[in-house]
């Protein structure tokens, strides 16, 4: 393989065609299936994918008895074919939203924190001024959003950027910690407890994130540094308003943010148990791909975070 110039994709007769097809391989990991996918005959599939291996002068799917699998150069395709049909589905979104009338579309992550506060602040302020402006929020967790965005699915998120993936791909603008706290019910044996250990809260059945999750981190490595043993029942989901459900109905523990329990727990049905650490797990901030353009709606909203942002600061 030689070194490709600029205009690589031209050099080589690179084709929408080709990016659908890609996502058809990775899919189905067959080439008749992945053709039958795409309304082609496998003939076609077979010389259309030949050709561009033939003009990039490079294996991309790896051939066997039972179908094909991309190798590292076909993994790279594929994640920009991701990428290039995502932006032109938001494409065609905004031209028919604006063929409409409408001000735009807006795709944005978030996890759960800024979802409840932030978010929702600037959401009313944005939409005062264009009314016709359509915003999507998806609250998950920082592994789950920042995949999304490299995708295009999200013009961007506010969420942290997790190891093990390159932060130069992004700017991040950090905003703050969330802090973090223990839920019980009502009338729950500890509701009444002045002071409570670690070992106190230990026996009783948890609600908390999937192993893996950063809240989820916090809270193992809380019971690991008090060389406490975690707790035995754990529900594992995260799902706030589930793990609110079971608090609210059995003798459940659950940890989530501040913000989010002034919001979603009232204290005539939850208790916010007395811990004498202040928890909280590491900064969040706006994050955007360094190199893509914001749409006009998604930079409005960006600016009016950053503006209520500068003020809570």
């Amino acid at each position: 393989m030689g070194v490709l110039g600029e205009n690589w994709f031209l050099d080589v007769r690179l084709k929408l065609r080709h990016f659908q097809l890609f996502l058809a391989l990775d899919e189905q990991r067959n080439l008749h299936r992945a053709a039958t996918q795409l309304n082609m005959s496998q003939p076609a599939a077979s010389k259309l994918l030949s050709d561009l291996e033939a003009n990039l002068g490079i294996r991309l799917f790896d051939r066997h008895p039972r179908g094909l699998t991309p190798n590292w150069y076909g993994e790279i395709m594929i994640r920009h074919a991701h990428s290039m049909l995502s932006a032109l589905h938001h494409t065609g979104e905004e031209l028919n939203a604006l063929g409409k009338g409408n001000a735009g579309t807006v795709a944005v992550g978030t996890v759960m924190a800024p979802a409840v506060t932030l978010l929702t602040s600037a959401i009313e302020q944005v939409q005062r001024d264009r009314p016709g402006l359509k915003i999507s929020v998806d609250v998950d967790v920082s592994k789950v959003l920042v995949p999304r965005l490299l995708e295009g699915e999200l013009d961007f998120a506010i969420t942290r950027i997790p190891a093990g993936i390159d932060a130069e791909r992004f700017v991040f603008e950090e905003i703050g910690e969330e802090e973090l706290c223990f839920v019980c019910r009502q009338g729950h044996p500890l509701a009444d407890k002045q002071t409570l250990s670690l070992a106190d809260m230990a026996g009783f059945p948890w609600s908390l994130q999937p192993t893996g999750a950063l809240m989820r981190q916090r809270v193992d490595s809380l019971f690991l540094h008090h060389q406490v043993a975690p707790p035995r029942q754990i529900v594992d989901t995260a799902d706030l308003l589930l793990s609110l459900a079971l608090v609210d109905k059995s003798n459940t523990i659950t940890v989530t943010t501040r913000e989010a329990a002034d919001l979603l727990c009232p204290p005539q049905r939850f208790h916010l148990l007395p811990f004498s650490e202040t928890l909280s797990v590491q900064p969040y901030g706006l994050v955007s791909l360094r190199h893509q353009r914001l749409s006009p709606g998604a930079a409005a909203l960006m600016s009016t975070l950053r503006e209520i942002i500068a003020q809570g600061a």
